[in-house]
Order: C-alpha cells, then sequence, then structure tokens
C-alpha cells in the first residue's frame, strides 16, 4: 500500500468515552442493551415483512433494506467499542481504521438515499394512487436499492482515496471510540486544510441534497394529506409521520457534524454515540410502535410460534 512508505503510524489509539471505570461499565451496560435490541429489532422487521404476506408492497420492501442497512451500521463499530470498555490500551489498526471510516460513510450515504426513495415511494403513493402499482414496481425498488448502495460506496471511496495516502507520521490519538474521519485527518503531518474542505463539501453535498430532496417531497405529501379527510389519509398521515421522525433523528446529528466537522466540542463525543449506536435502533422502535400493519404481523407471526410450539 502507498502509506507504508510514507507513514510511521502502524496503528491509532482510541480514547475512548471516559476513563472512569465506573462510567465504561456503565456505558457497557446500557450500550450492550441498545446493540442487541437493534439488531434483534432489524432482524424481526427483515423477518416479517419477509415472511407475512400482507407486508409485499414496495413501501415495506423498501423498510427491509432499511433494517439491513441498520443492522451493518450497528456492527461495524459498536461490538469494538463494547469491547474496548474492558481494554486499557484501546488501539485499532491502520487497516482497521480506514475499514471502519469506509463502512461508515457506506452505509450513512446508502441510508441517505434510500430514505429519498422511501420519500418517492410515499409520494407516488399518495398523490398519484392510481398509478401507484405501475410505477413502484419490483424492478424500480431493486433499482432504487442498488443505486442507494452504489452512490454510497462511491461516497465512502472518494473519501477514502486520499485519506489512505496521507502521511501519519506521530500523532496517533483519536479521541473518539471509532475512527471518525475528521479526526483521523487531523492527525496527518500536513496542512490539511484542502482536505478538511473536500471532506466537507463531498459529505455535505449529498447530505444537505437528501434532507433537501426528503424536506419537499414530504411537505407536498402533507399539503396534499391535508386536503383530504378520510381514514385513508389518517393511516397515510400515520405512516407519514413515522417516516418523517426518522428523517430527523437521521439527519439532525449528520447535518450537524457536517456543517462544524473540524471544530468538535465535547459534548460531540455523545452525539457521535447516539449517531452511531443509537440510530439503528430508531427504525424498529418507530415503525413496530406507529406502524398497525407491523404491529398486526407481530402478532400473527407470535401466535403461530405458540401454536407450532404447542403442537
Amino acid at each position: 500500500m502507498a502509506h507504508t512508505n510514507e507513514s510511521m503510524v502502524s496503528e491509532f489509539v482510541l480514547l475512548g468515552l471516559s476513563n472512569s471505570w465506573e462510567l465504561q461499565l456503565f456505558f457497557f451496560t446500557i450500550f450492550s442493551i441498545v446493540y442487541v435490541t437493534s439488531v434483534l429489532g432489524n432482524v424481526l422487521i427483515i423477518v416479517i415483512i419477509s415472511f407475512d404476506s400482507h407486508l409485499n408492497s414496495p413501501m415495506y420492501f423498501l423498510l427491509s433494506n432499511l433494517s439491513f442497512i441498520d443492522i451493518c451500521q450497528s456492527n461495524f463499530a459498536t461490538p469494538k467499542m463494547l469491547v474496548d470498555f474492558f481494554v486499557e490500551h484501546k488501539t485499532i489498526s491502520f487497516e482497521g481504521c480506514m475499514a471502519q471510516i469506509f463502512l461508515l460513510h457506506s452505509f450513512v450515504g446508502s441510508e441517505m438515499m434510500l430514505l429519498v426513495a422511501m420519500a418517492y415511494d410515499r409520494f407516488i403513493a399518495i398523490c398519484k394512487p392510481l398509478h401507484y402499482s405501475t410505477i413502484m414496481n419490483q424492478r424500480l425498488c431493486i433499482i432504487f436499492v442498488s443505486i442507494s448502495w452504489a452512490v454510497g460506496i462511491l461516497h465512502s471511496v472518494s473519501h477514502l482515496a486520499f485519506t489512505v495516502d496521507l502521511p501519519f507520521c506521530g500523532p496517533n490519538e483519536v479521541d473518539s471510540f471509532f475512527c471518525d474521519l475528521p479526526l483521523v485527518i487531523e492527525l496527518a503531518c500536513m496542512d490539511t486544510y484542502e482536505i478538511e474542505i473536500m471532506t466537507l463539501t463531498n459529505s455535505g453535498l449529498i447530505s444537505l441534497s437528501c434532507f433537501l430532496a426528503l424536506i419537499i417531497s414530504y411537505t407536498i405529501i402533507l399539503i396534499s394529506v391535508q386536503r383530504r379527510s378520510s381514514s385513508g389519509s389518517s393511516k397515510a398521515l400515520s405512516t407519514l409521520t413515522a417516516h418523517i421522525t426518522i428523517v430527523i433523528l437521521f439527519f439532525g446529528p449528520c447535518i450537524y457534524f457536517y456543517i462544524w466537522p473540524f471544530s468538535r466540542l465535547s459534548v460531540d463525543k455523545f452525539l457521535s454515540v447516539f449517531y452511531i449506536v443509537c440510530t439503528p435502533l430508531l427504525n424498529p422502535i418507530i415503525y413496530s410502535l406507529r406502524n398497525k400493519d407491523v404491529k398486526l404481523a407481530m402478532w400473527k407471526l407470535k401466535y403461530r410460534h405458540l401454536n407450532s410450539w404447542k403442537n
């Protein structure tokens, strides 16, 4: 690899969330519960959607793919963080660090694009219901998912292309529990101003463009829903509320980090925890609590399992 000739750093030291043993034990307990609940919850959503014929629709196909991305995001850094709570000297190899950067930006970029696809699905379902089955066919859904992953990976590669060859010749302490790209770039033994601007532009463009597309889409949809007064509109409004809640909670910390990526406050570390550890839990919680179809499918699966166990 190109960095081996210039770089003297073979590993990075992760400073973690706290040096206090009591706090680390507390964090381990809380985040272990969140991690297990998040993974199991998203797996459950995928299983329910796969086995319930009533959920065989484009919206739930996209939702199951969102759950898959959330499972991936739950596993790229959280397991290591949990193990590191019991390790005094928390380190990660150079290759492992670059892998974390690649995976994080791949998953985040993919999820942004998938949320836009879900907004488009709701737009067609509510604003053009007669053409919904024609427009939102299986082929288009597969294209949406493929584009989401392609954009996420390209977004990540564009970051990694210039990061992997930076000269790391001394400082190697990352003040976080994972390899956060801006914090890693700051450790390079060179003037990183231009790279910081490139990072901000790259990440800012994809996040702000997706966020604006979502805001415009849901504004049009909400206006359309408010003009109606039926039980169908009430159900649509409930579904929209779940979608909008996820968008706000997902993009809130994301845009904050992209606006001030290289100027970190002490609270930013805990916002990172929320974004990396807690965000994947939002999908199963919000959709299971607010979506009647998903809750009904969960009860069906539960009773089917109980009946098979009794027999």
